[in-house]
C-alpha cells in the first residue's frame, strides 16, 4: 500500500498534499462559516490553525496519514481539507477523514469528486481492499453525505473518543469494500454528472 502523495485533479477541484505553505489559506477558509464553532467538527479554529496543521504533517511523517489541501480549479482558493488516515498498510485499509469544506464550497459537488478522486486512488492505486468512513453521532449531515456516497453502516463505536473539550463522543463508521468499489464509482460518477460536470 505505498503511495507517493501526488495532485489530485478533477473539473471542480485539486487535491495538494498539504504543506506548511497552505496555513494561511486554510485559516481562511475555515473562517469562511465559522465551521470551527460546530462542535462536532475538527475544523480548526484561527488561533489553533498551525497547531492543527502540524499535527497533520506529524501524521504523514508517521506514514498514519496523507493529508490534502482542497483548491478550487476557477477560484484557485483552498476551500477545505481532507485525508487519507488511520493507515494499516498490513491489512491495506485507510480511513478518508479529517474532511470539511469551506461553507461557500458545501452542497457544490465538491464532496462527490473529493471522494471520487481519494476513492479511485485508495482502490486502484493503493490495492486498498477496504475504505472506511468515521463521523460523529451528532453529525448528521455528514452520516447523510457518506451514505449517499454510497459507504454501508458498520456500527456506532460508543464512547470511542474523548474530545479536547472533555466530551466522549459516540462514532458511527462506514465502509466501501474492494468488491463494492465498481458500483460505488459509477453512483459518484452518476452523482458528479448532477452537477453539471
Amino acid at each position: 500500500m505505498q503511495y507517493e502523495p501526488v495532485n489530485l485533479t478533477g473539473n471542480l477541484v485539486t487535491l495538494e498534499p498539504l504543506n506548511a505553505a497552505h496555513l494561511p489559506e486554510i485559516r481562511l477558509a475555515a473562517q469562511d462559516g465559522e465551521l470551527w464553532k460546530l462542535f462536532f467538527t475538527s475544523v480548526p479554529a484561527p488561533e489553533n490553525t498551525e497547531h492543527w496543521l502540524q499535527l497533520a504533517l506529524d501524521m504523514q511523517t508517521q506514514q498514519k496519514a496523507i493529508p490534502f489541501a482542497v483548491r478550487d480549479n476557477n477560484s484557485r482558493k483552498i476551500i477545505g481539507s481532507t485525508r487519507f488516515c488511520n493507515m494499516d498498510h498490513q491489512n491495506r485499509r485507510l480511513e478518508i477523514g479529517y474532511t470539511w469544506y469551506a461553507r461557500s464550497a458545501q452542497r457544490s459537488g465538491v464532496n462527490t469528486e473529493c471522494k471520487l478522486l481519494l476513492l479511485t486512488t485508495a482502490f486502484e492505486e493503493m490495492g486498498c481492499i477496504a475504505v472506511e468512513f468515521r463521523t460523529d453521532w451528532f453529525n448528521r449531515r455528514s452520516q447523510a453525505a457518506i451514505e449517499r456516497l454510497g459507504a454501508k453502516r458498520d456500527g456506532v463505536l460508543r464512547s470511542h473518543m474523548v474530545l479536547p473539550d472533555g466530551r466522549i463522543r459516540d462514532t458511527v463508521v462506514y465502509s466501501i469494500l474492494q468488491n463494492e468499489w465498481p458500483g460505488v464509482k459509477r453512483n459518484l460518477q452518476y452523482l458528479q454528472n448532477q452537477y453539471g460536470e
